[in-house]
């Protein structure tokens, strides 16, 4: 029972950086309509500009936290005002392919600059410890993590579903013809929500540095995955990319009891099942309509 307990607090740690992941895909898919492959070297360019911050500067954690997703989004507002908004109208594979090149000139420029090896970054002393919950017990960290990543993904959820900049936002996503008849500049909304989606994307990255070692190739273990949670979620799906990551998260935990080798094909065999009884997604039948 304890091995079960430290399994689904395991499950709920990865989840969580699932969660924030896909939620930033969602986000960018459903204002803008690119699959952005580039999600994961910039959710590791998060985590690099804490090291650097940490090394150079002798800035922490805890401004790093709120500094990297700032840099990242603002890079990333420009990259969509310089070169992906070239790409508005066209069909859906270019902006694959342009961020699929990104992706590799990113991660290149990254180990040419820091090498393969990964750089190991400190946890921050206020969660250094652990914490006992029952007869089990759980790092600091990685309950912080949690917790962390829930508040964000619920307070996403609210201001996109409840309330009138969410409302705008989702207008200009569903029906964007009939936003802009309406009086609404569509395309204001679309750089900074874009650069708000790659925010998610380095605030994962900034969690996961003390965890993980920081390395060029930190985000191409992930992004595959995550593109599974967000079909699995409903693409463009707020709701859908939150309960999606944890659940995904859990699952391939708990089927690392019975065999590690199950942890890595368990998302993309529900993503295979779920595609056959319903292809839209968990959330996403707004989306398919």
């Amino acid at each position: 029972m304890d091995y079960l307990a430290v399994q689904l607090f395991n499950g709920l740690v990865n989840g969580s950086f699932y969660a924030l992941l896909s939620l930033g895909l969602a986000v960018i898919f459903g204002m803008m309509r690119i699959v952005n492959f580039a999600h994961g070297a910039f959710y590791m360019l998060g985590a690099f500009v804490a090291y650097v911050l940490l090394q150079q500067a002798g800035i922490g954690f805890w401004p790093s936290l709120v500094i990297a997703p700032v840099v990242v989004a603002l890079a990333g507002m420009l990259l969509e005002r310089v070169l992906l908004r070239r790409l508005a109208g066209l069909d859906p594979l270019y902006g694959f392919l342009f961020t699929f090149g990104l992706t590799l000139l990113i991660q290149d420029g990254m180990r040419l600059r820091f090498g393969l090896q990964g750089q190991p970054y400190a946890t921050p002393d206020e969660l250094a410890g652990t914490v006992a919950l029952g007869p089990v017990t759980y790092p600091a960290y990685r309950l912080f993590v949690i917790a962390f990543c829930l508040i964000v993904s619920v307070a996403v959820w609210f201001v996109i579903e409840r309330t009138r900049l969410g409302m705008v936002v989702r207008a200009a996503t569903e029906r964007a013809e009939l936003t802009r008849a309406l009086g609404v500049d569509v395309d204001r909304w679309i750089t900074p929500m874009f650069g708000f989606g790659l925010g998610l994307a380095a605030i994962a990255g900034v969690l996961a540095a003390p965890m993980r070692n920081v390395s060029p190739l930190m985000g191409s273990e992930l992004i595959i995955l995550t593109f599974a949670v967000v079909v699995i979620g409903g693409m463009g799906s707020i709701a859908g990319a939150i309960v999606a990551g944890f659940l995904v998260g859990v699952l391939s935990s708990v089927g690392a009891i019975l065999d590690p080798a199950v942890e890595g094909i368990v998302a993309f065999a529900l993503m295979a099942v779920l595609l056959l009884v319903r292809p839209s997604g968990l959330f996403g039948s707004l989306e398919a309509r």
